[in-house]
């Protein structure tokens, strides 16, 4: 037969071709069609050509690509696919296939090719593997291993768990599956909301594939073939949030130059050759830059060499700095592509375990149910077996005992009253992480969820739109117990105790409960108890968000303030002077006025946008971040809406922030943005009767 593309009434494109293989091929074109600019700019991040064509700005990412050695692990991993996976090889290249097939005209309708003077390029067999392993390389986020060892070195143990949540680092989501004793049909339904940085073009694209095997909606990566983290077949669907696993080590390298080239101290007492080469990063408007590339043992070194770091010469011992990262597919040459196909293929909750018993990266928790009332609720991905240090913190690599030896069994867990919550908390995945969220979206979910006996897939955006912030207590608690206010400060801590804790983006007291936090976030960062952590080390850029003292502060606010004590800070002092500070200049308007959508963007707009004001918060169920003290300004949030109804595909709903097009000024380029902020959803619908035909291709 030949390959058809359709479109609904959002522009979603929905693809039937007579095998995998041709629907593969015309994944790849049509993602090239709509979105051949996010195309390109992930090709050249995967690779570390970033800077090339934005400039200065892009080159902190990419001296970190070339170090780490994004590139090269996705072309192993694409060759070892070959050898254990050839048809999903050939699955793979099909997709590349259909890519450079369809560049060229989608970067005709891309303005940005023409600001930049990018020449669309060609797209290799590994390169989707290349953009998944970018996408997901800070994602268990390795670096606040370097923000223990700050914390370490400046304070003492108990810092690690005072500083330990979830920050703006790193991804996570909300995801809920109630089973049919819980549901008006009889039949599952899973909801959820993944959590990313909001992009432009969205990192999520809504698509319908079809062929003879399988026909599946759901929500994929561009850049990559098929349908890894939410999709429905019509008789199973699943979903996957963050398990917070760590599974990414960091190892402190003696190095010393010799010679013939460069060598590391082993944990056998032996000084061993280390592979090294120099790479040159083109950097638009500058000159060139020539990065290093050392490899150990152990893995890339990522941050210093053998002579240590600008501006920072030596560690505490004296040592010159180099830390070298050891990261599952760099050993493994497995980036868990074997899983994709299976899904695609899947018909029952069996099929869809089986798949992920092949996942690699990252460490998801995997929800799924099936027609059959079949349910499942596990941790998939490739977590090491090795020294619980190596979890904490920068390991030394001259020592022994840290090595990597096999991989953790994946936990399972089972429902609760016919419902499962995974918000990040600690839960089935605990003991492979570190850090997790705060409890208190899951706990939201599943009070909400208890509320009614059953529930309808229609039901299911009054809870992806709850703004109850539960983590509001222990910054109340400490102004409930404030006396001796000025009249202004005493009025407002009174409001703030009234309040209803909802951040909605209409309300006065969310703003004022938002400054009056973001005051005392600065009021304790600046204590003299804190100063050694206020300039952070002379790390690469990459890093910074991990090592800053003010977001870290922010995000562990509710420790912070719960805490027996806090290395002798005076925290009642600290919040009766946020209050007065407020008090004294309280916002003039609502929560909406400066929580205000900021998508990223590689290349900003050539005429800026008026994003709009969002509800929500940190820690409410509708999870869209700023960072306390810092800005209100929200980059995370939900990066698409889903709910999977198996009772019947096509009352299935889901939305993204923008919408289908990557194209700037296209029709469907930010339609689905009103629904999105309203709570509302798409209709997914599956019957071809009711789609509008494209093309034949």
């Amino acid at each position: 037969m030949a390959t058809e593309i359709y479109r609904d009434a959002w522009g979603i494109p929905h693809l039937r071709a007579g095998s995998a293989a041709e629907l593969a091929h015309a994944q790849g074109r049509v993602t090239a069609r709509d979105r051949a600019w996010q195309l390109e700019a992930e090709r050249h991040r995967a690779q570390g050509t970033s800077a090339s064509f934005l400039g200065e700005s892009a080159l902190a990412w990419d001296r970190f690509a070339r170090r780490a050695r994004l590139d090269d692990t996705a072309r192993r991993c694409f060759a070892d696919l070959e050898r254990r996976d050839p048809e999903t090889a050939r699955w793979v290249r099909a997709y590349v296939d259909g890519v450079n097939a369809g560049l060229a005209e989608g970067a005709g309708a891309a303005p940005e090719f023409a600001r930049t003077g990018l020449t669309p390029g060609s797209w290799q067999p590994w390169t989707p593997l290349g953009v998944w392993l970018a996408t997901h390389i800070l994602f268990a986020g390795f670096p606040a291993k370097l923000w223990r060892e700050q914390a370490l070195a400046h304070l003492d143990a108990d810092a690690i768990g005072l500083f330990a949540t979830d920050g703006p680092g790193t991804s996570g989501s909300n995801g809920w599956l109630v089973s049919g004793e819980r549901t008006v049909t009889g039949q599952a339904v899973i909801a959820g909301d993944p959590h990313r940085w909001i992009e432009d073009p969205g990192v999520y694209q809504q698509i319908h594939l079809s062929c003879p095997e399988f026909d599946v909606v759901g929500l994929a990566v561009p850049g990559v073939p098929g349908i890894a983290h939410f999709g429905h077949t019509g008789s199973v669907a699943w979903a996957i949030t963050n398990a917070m696993a760590d599974y990414q080590d960091l190892y402190r390298e003696r190095l010393r130059r010799t010679g013939v080239g460069v060598e590391a101290l082993g944990p056998d007492g032996v000084w061993h050759r280390a592979a090294r080469h120099t790479e040159t990063v083109e950097v638009a408007g500058e000159e060139p830059v020539e990065v290093e590339v050392i490899e150990t043992g152990r893995g890339p070194v990522v941050i210093g060499g053998p002579e240590g770091l600008d501006g920072d010469p030596a560690d505490l011992l004296g040592v010159p700095v180099a830390i070298s990262l050891r990261y599952p597919p760099r050993v493994t040459g497995d980036l868990g592509f074997g899983a994709l196909l299976p899904l695609l293929r899947a018909r029952r909750v069996a099929d869809v375990d089986r798949a992920f018993d092949r996942w690699a990266e990252p460490v998801n928790v995997v929800q799924a149910a099936d027609t059959e009332g079949g349910v499942l609720h596990r941790v998939a991905g490739w977590v090491p077996l090795r020294a619980e240090s190596n979890r904490m913190r920068v390991v030394p690599a001259w020592e022994p005992g840290h090595a990597w030896h096999g991989r953790h069994e994946t936990p399972r867990a089972g429902l609760t009253d016919g419902v499962a919550v995974m918000a990040n908390q600690r839960g089935p995945a605990e003991p492979l992480g570190v850090e997790f969220a705060p409890p208190h979206r899951a706990g939201r979910i599943a009070a909400l969820l208890s509320r009614k006996e059953r529930w309808s897939a229609a039901d299911m955006p009054t809870i992806h739109t709850d703004t109850h912030l539960a983590s509001a207590g222990p910054l109340l608690d400490h102004l409930r117990a404030l006396g001796g206010l000025t009249p202004d400060a005493a009025a407002l801590r009174d409001r703030l105790l009234s309040w209803d804790r909802r951040m909605d983006a209409g309300s006065a007291d969310a703003a004022r409960y938002a400054a009056v936090r973001g005051a005392v976030v600065r009021h304790l960062a600046a204590h003299p108890a804190f100063a050694a952590l206020a300039v952070p080390p002379a790390y690469p850029e990459v890093f910074q968000p991990w090592l800053a003292l003010l977001p870290r502060v922010g995000f562990a606010l509710e420790h912070l303030l719960r805490a027996e004590d806090l290395y002798g800070i005076d925290r009642p002092a600290a919040v009766r002077a946020a209050l007065e500070d407020v008090a004294g200049r309280p916002p003039a308007g609502v929560w909406g006025d400066t929580h205000r959508l900021t998508p990223w963007r590689p290349l900003h707009p050539e005429t800026p946008y008026d994003e709009p004001a969002l509800s929500g918060d940190h820690d409410c169920v509708l999870c869209t971040s700023g960072v306390p003290g810092l800005t209100d300004r929200a980059a995370r949030g939900p990066a698409a809406r889903y709910v999977w109804d198996l009772a019947r595909r096509d009352d299935s709903r889901w939305v993204v922030p923008l919408g289908a097009s990557g194209v700037p000024g296209s029709t469907h380029h930010r339609d689905q943005l009103p629904l999105w902020l309203a709570g509302d959803l798409v209709p997914v619908v599956t019957d071809w009767t009711l789609l509008k035909k494209e093309a034949d291709v």
